[in-house]
Parts: C-alpha cells; sequence; structure tokens
C-alpha cells in the first residue's frame, strides 16, 4: 500500500504543526505552505494525493489558490479540502464553487476532517 501525499496549506503556525504532526501519525506524507503561492506551486511540483486548504490566507488566499490549482491540467485532479472559520452556509457553497471537493470549519472537529480526507483518498479519480 502506497503512502499517501497530502498538501496542508495553514498560514497559523500552531494549527499547522498539530494537523502535521496527526497527519504524519496517521501515516500520510505531509508537506506544508504558508501561503496560497506557495500552495500553487507546490502543488504543481509536488503533485501531492490531497490538499488541505485554508481560505484565509496571505499573498494569494485559498479561494484564489483553490481556482488555480483546479483550473492547472497538472494539478485539477487534486481533491482539495477547504478549511476555514467562515461557517456560514454561503461560505461553503462559495469554497465547492471555488473548486473544494469538501469542506471543513475551525475549530478542526480531527475526526471528522480525516474521516473526510480518509473518504477522497479512496474515491475514484475525477476525471
Amino acid at each position: 500500500m502506497s503512502v499517501h501525499r497530502v498538501l496542508l496549506v495553514e498560514d497559523h503556525e500552531m494549527s499547522r504543526t498539530m494537523l502535521s504532526r496527526r497527519l504524519h501519525r496517521l501515516g500520510y506524507e505531509v508537506t506544508t505552505a504558508t501561503n496560497g503561492r506557495e500552495a500553487i506551486v507546490k502543488a504543481e511540483a509536488w503533485q501531492p494525493d490531497l490538499i488541505v486548504m485554508d481560505l484565509s490566507l496571505p499573498i494569494v488566499d485559498g479561494w484564489a489558490a483553490t481556482r488555480a490549482i483546479k483550473g492547472d491540467p497538472r494539478t485539477h485532479r487534486i481533491p482539495i479540502v477547504a478549511l476555514t472559520a467562515h461557517a456560514m452556509a454561503h461560505d461553503r457553497d462559495r469554497a465547492l464553487d471555488a473548486g473544494c471537493d469538501e469542506y471543513e470549519t475551525k475549530p478542526v472537529n480531527l475526526d471528522r476532517l480525516l474521516q473526510k480526507i480518509a473518504h477522497l483518498l479512496t474515491e475514484e479519480p475525477r476525471p
């Protein structure tokens, strides 16, 4: 069984460290980015199996980074889980419209986030 590669995009150091450690402990290979521009570059170069994308990021926000990743033929198939403190129904719709495949609010319900990650990693690849 191959190790799944996860790109964790989070500008808040404590959240990034906590999520990264938890994903590592569960057997995922994790690399991180702290802004949307870095996320776009790492998604193309590293080709992760999944991206966890904070939406409120510096330099390039997560909405724009998601649209760029989903608009690039080299990265458009990578599933993206939006991670945000924006918890209104229209925020979820906005994230999905930007190209996110799932949506999770902060503070993070870790069990629910991990279930969504596992589910997306077991789905058939998108055309």
